[in-house]
């Protein structure tokens, strides 16, 4: 744990339960509109938590080059994660354009 300073791991363990919040909310939300859209997005989030998630496991074994396929993972759930975003509120959009068009 010596490779990042105290404020840094709170800001990535920080980042973590954020982003775990914001899936919730999106959930929530969904519910409360109606909205099948918004677990759609919610789901395309989970990729990016699982990228912080290997990232934060890497730094916190101090980034040995033994687990540096935590960064290729990490590295493809963003990019995985990115297009789902995308992909997701695409879709968002579309249904709603749809259904309030």
């Amino acid at each position: 744990m010596h490779a990042l300073s105290l404020p840094t791991w709170w800001i990535h363990i920080s980042s973590v339960i954020e982003w775990v919040v914001a899936i919730t909310a999106v959930v929530a939300l969904g519910r409360r509109r109606g909205e099948g859209g918004w677990r759609w997005l919610a789901l395309a989030m989970v990729p990016a938590l699982g990228s912080a998630m290997a990232a934060c496991t890497w730094h916190l074994f101090d980034n040995p080059s033994d687990l540096d396929g935590l960064v290729v993972l990490q590295a493809g759930l963003t990019a995985a994660g990115n297009a789902a975003l995308a992909l997701a509120a695409w879709n968002l959009l579309r249904q709603q354009r749809t259904n309030h068009g």
